[in-house]
Order: C-alpha cells, then sequence, then structure tokens
C-alpha cells in the first residue's frame, strides 16, 4: 500500500498564515495601546493642549518678531519673552491693585452672612412671584454655607494644588512647543510617506492659519464683554466696576464658563451693597448670555475662522461635555483642525458640470 502524499504548503498559504497572524498582533497592539491612551489621558490632553496653544500664540510671537528698535530685531526666544513679561505683568497689576480690595470686602461680607442674612432674604419677599418662598429654609441655607465655606475652602486645597501644577506644566510646555515646535512637527511628518507627508503638511498649514485667527476672534469677545460689564456695573454703582469688568473680559477666553463665574463674583460684591444691584446685575448677564450665544459668537467666530455658526456652537457643548472648561476652551480651534482635515481627506468636491451648448438650427 502506498503512503499518502505529504501536503507540502504553498506561498498562498504561508502569506495566508503570515497575514493571520499580523492581523492578530495588529489587534493586540491596537488594544494595547488604546489601553495606555485611557490610562495617561490627562498627560495627552494636557500635550494636545499645549502644542494648540503654541499654535494659535504663534501669530502674536511672529509680530513681535517683526519689531525693529533701530537695527536690533528681536528673535524668536526674545519675542516669546516679551510676550511673557507682558502677561505676567498685567496679571501682577490686577493682583496687586485690584483684587485685593475685593477679596477683601467679601470675606467681610461671608462674615456678616449670617447676621446679614435674614435682611437680604426679607427683600426677596418683595420680588413678584417670590412671596411663596419659603424664607426660614433660605436662611437656614445661608448660614450653613457661611459656617462651611472655610472648611469647603480647606478640603479643596489639595483639588487647587493639583489644578495649579497642570496650569504650570501647561505653560511650560507651551514654551517648549512654541521654541521648538518646529522640530517636532517634521519629526511627527517624517512617519509619513513623502507624498502623503506633502499632502498633510499643506493642509496642516492651511489649518495653522486659521486658528491662528481664532485668537484674534476670542479677544474680540472678551474686550465687548469686559467693556459692556464695566459700563454696566458703573451705571448700577457696584463697587469695583473697573477691577470686575477687566477680570470678566479676561475670564471669557473660556467661553459661557469663564463669564458664569465671574458674574457670580459680581453678584457677591453688588449682594454687600444692595439687592436692588444684584438683580441689574442678573438681568444684564442673562441679556448678554443670549446676546453672545446666539449673534456674537456666531458671527464673528465664522468671519475669523470660517466657521458655521451651528458648528462653533456644536464644538463649545462637545468640548465642555468631553473636558469642561479646558474643552471647551480649545472647542473652536480643534473644530477648525478637524474641518481643514475632513475637507482635505473626506469631503469629495462635486464635479462641475458645464451647461450644454443649445443648439442652433441649421437653416437649409
Amino acid at each position: 500500500m502506498s503512503e499518502p502524499p505529504i501536503a507540502v504548503p504553498t506561498d498562498t498559504t504561508i502569506k495566508q498564515t503570515r497575514s493571520l497572524r499580523s492581523d492578530i498582533v495588529f489587534t493586540f497592539a491596537l488594544a494595547l495601546g488604546l489601553y495606555l491612551a485611557w490610562v495617561v489621558r490627562d498627560v495627552l490632553v494636557l500635550l494636545y493642549v499645549s502644542a494648540l496653544f503654541a499654535v494659535v500664540l504663534m501669530p502674536v510671537v511672529n509680530g513681535i518678531m517683526k519689531l525693529r528698535i533701530g537695527g536690533w530685531k528681536p528673535g524668536r526666544g526674545i519675542a516669546i519673552l516679551i510676550l511673557l513679561l507682558a502677561v505676567g505683568g498685567f496679571a501682577t497689576l490686577f493682583f496687586v491693585f485690584a483684587l485685593p480690595p475685593v477679596m477683601r470686602d467679601l470675606r467681610e461680607f461671608f462674615n456678616e452672612l449670617p447676621t446679614r442674612g435674614p435682611e437680604l432674604l426679607s427683600r426677596i419677599r418683595h420680588v413678584p412671584f417670590m412671596q411663596r418662598v419659603n424664607v426660614s429654609v433660605l436662611n437656614t441655607k445661608l448660614q450653613d454655607f457661611a459656617t462651611n465655606f472655610a472648611t469647603y475652602l480647606l478640603l479643596s486645597i489639595r483639588d487647587w494644588a493639583t489644578k495649579l501644577f497642570y496650569v504650570v506644566a501647561g505653560i511650560v510646555l507651551t514654551i517648549y512647543f512654541m521654541l521648538e515646535g518646529e522640530a517636532a512637527y517634521h519629526w511627527v511628518l517624517s512617519f509619513f510617506p513623502v507624498d502623503m507627508r506633502q499632502r498633510l503638511d499643506v493642509a496642516l498649514a492651511r489649518a495653522e492659519r486659521r486658528m491662528g485667527k481664532w485668537l484674534l476672534g476670542q479677544a474680540s469677545l472678551m474686550l465687548i464683554l469686559g467693556l459692556s460689564s464695566t459700563i454696566v456695573f458703573l451705571a448700577l454703582h457696584v463697587r469695583y466696576a473697573y477691577a470686575l469688568g477687566v477680570l470678566m473680559g479676561v475670564f471669557n477666553i473660556v467661553p459661557i464658563a469663564g463669564a458664569v463665574i465671574t458674574v457670580s463674583l459680581a453678584i457677591l460684591v453688588a449682594a454687600i451693597d444692595s439687592w436692588t444691584r444684584v438683580l441689574g446685575v442678573a438681568i444684564f448677564y442673562a441679556i448678554y448670555a443670549q446676546v453672545e450665544t446666539s449673534f456674537l459668537t456666531p458671527r464673528i467666530m465664522r468671519s475669523s475662522v470660517d466657521l458655521p455658526g451651528i458648528a462653533i456652537i456644536v464644538a463649545l457643548l462637545l468640548g465642555a461635555a468631553f473636558d469642561g472648561i479646558i474643552g471647551a476652551m480649545v472647542a473652536v480651534p480643534t473644530a477648525v483642525l478637524v474641518t481643514v482635515l475632513l475637507d482635505e481627506y473626506a469631503v469629495q468636491p462635486e464635479p462641475i458640470i458645464s451647461a450644454p451648448h443649445p443648439v442652433t438650427e441649421v437653416q437649409a
């Protein structure tokens, strides 16, 4: 009896086996990479935000580099240093001269809140639709809040210290990205094939120009809120109107959330003197929030970064849902980047079909 023939693996079988092994290894490597990215997601977000702010601030640095004093022209390092000194000097002046009086009066307000609380709450009874409010319950809540406010601040020191560390680390990373970002950028591009690399470089350069204009649009929104709030605070005779107006304008770099935080501070300052001023500040911000969300932000940002108004609002909502205040801050530049990449690689332009020429009748 003859033995059965031995099956010899063909080249096709070997290639299929190698392909199957490669797919399995790639799947496990992708799963491991996603898991590691999730573990270090905070660091990745910090790197992304720092790189994004470096891109956004580079037009300012380039503008400083174009300055000439006699025959001297600042380099990139000196331009970044000038920018940091300008921001640091402004912040120092504000914290030294404007903020201490506000904090002193707020501290006195919280100390007097248990005794002044009933007086403030009694005024609520004169506000329309507020006659049914249980004043005793609100008075108890205010007293508990005043009693536990210091405890809350003490317990939150650890969280604030962690956030402060991330802020300092983000500033340092942003400076390094502005100084050495081009080398890192070309290193990342080197992983792509040459033809794809050139196309990606052109698309990212286009995104950088549009993202740089975002800072101009955001600065316009900050200036509008700062000036309008200062005028309203002066008209209402709110204490420290100039300081609160500057604070509202600066914090408006965080869309929606920054203004909410500062208007809460303005309401507390107004509550020191008059309940009518509190109501005036609240009405002003309620009107301004509607105007900014529905009119100013879509139009200013559309002219700056060339995005539809609905795209800007959706980007802000998604950014805030993804990472809170930081997500809202970088939502619009990120939307610009995503839009440019989608236009380059995903959106297929419609073919231009020329209209047929009219057929002229040939006369016999």
